[in-house]
């Protein structure tokens, strides 16, 4: 039996595996740091790599958990601090998405240009008065002011007013016949529809803040209030920074979160892509 190969097919395939090995070298750095995390030290840069340890050595990550650095106390404050932002910024640009994209109120399309032209300033060059504003509210040293400085995002108020914009204006004009205000039109219809925009936003806020290494270098003082981002910088520079399994432990520990949420949210914002998709 002979089988037919077209030149479409032929470059369908070559595309495949081009693709396929540039998916697998980028992932090939987290397999090996996966790899080293549960070796011996003396044998984390053996060659040829040995990508199944052996012997297998968990404890590494008992003495990451353990250590003199408080892993446990950065978790939770990391936890704190990504959690309450997520939800905060979630919420804020939901309801000014809302705002912008189904309310007629005055000057409304030229505040959005407006804010959306803030998008133009680096967010470096806001440090400064962030951190002025900060101290005069003695907000300097706490979580809650870097809680308040990253709950407003003019990136995902524009996504949100983007995808809330694609719902047809007969919905909110029917919940608007039967009696609903805007408070309920946006709880029960429009927040349903608008789901894997959420999601979406929700996910990249996360990983975000869980990554933010700026604000916490800035505005935090004391070690109890380190994120885990401050913590692994002076786990590396410390005592462990020449025992590589320890690093790589607790590398794995940092982002072991991270695929946890984009596990459970990727149904989602694979769910609003394709949505995308169809409407464009």
């Amino acid at each position: 039996m002979r089988i037919k190969i077209t030149w479409k097919k032929f470059w369908r395939f070559l595309y495949t595996v081009i693709i396929g090995a540039l998916a697998f070298s980028m992932v090939l750095p987290f397999i090996w740091m996966l790899s080293s995390s549960f070796k011996v030290e003396m044998d984390v840069f053996n060659f040829p790599v040995e990508w199944i340890p052996d012997p297998f050595n968990p404890t590494n990550f008992g003495k990451v958990w353990n250590s003199t650095f408080s892993f446990p106390r950065f978790y939770l404050n990391t936890i704190k601090v990504t959690i309450a932002t997520t939800v905060l910024q979630v919420t804020i640009s939901t309801m000014a998405g809302y705002a912008f994209a189904k309310i007629n109120f005055a000057h409304s399309k030229k505040l959005f240009f407006i804010y959306l032209a803030t998008l133009m300033i680096p967010a470096q060059v806001t440090i400064i008065p962030s951190f002025i504003v900060m101290r005069s509210v003695n907000l300097i040293n706490t979580h809650m002011g870097i809680i308040l400085i990253a709950s407003f995002s003019v990136y995902g108020m524009f996504l949100l007013r983007q995808f809330i914009s694609s719902v047809p204006n007969e919905l909110s004009e029917a919940a608007f016949i039967d009696g609903a205000g805007h408070i309920q039109i946006f709880i029960r219809v429009i927040v349903p529809i608008v789901k894997p925009a959420i999601a979406t936003l929700a996910m990249l806020k996360f990983i975000w803040t869980w990554n933010d290494y700026q604000h916490p270098l800035i505005f935090l003082i004391s070690e109890r209030l380190f994120t885990l981002q401050l913590g692994m910088r002076f786990f590396t520079s410390g005592e462990y920074g020449n025992q590589y399994a320890l690093m790589m432990a607790a590398a794995v520990m940092a982002i072991f979160p991270l695929m946890i949420v984009f596990i459970i949210l990727q149904r989602y914002v694979i769910e609003g892509i394709a949505l995308g998709a169809v409407k464009g």
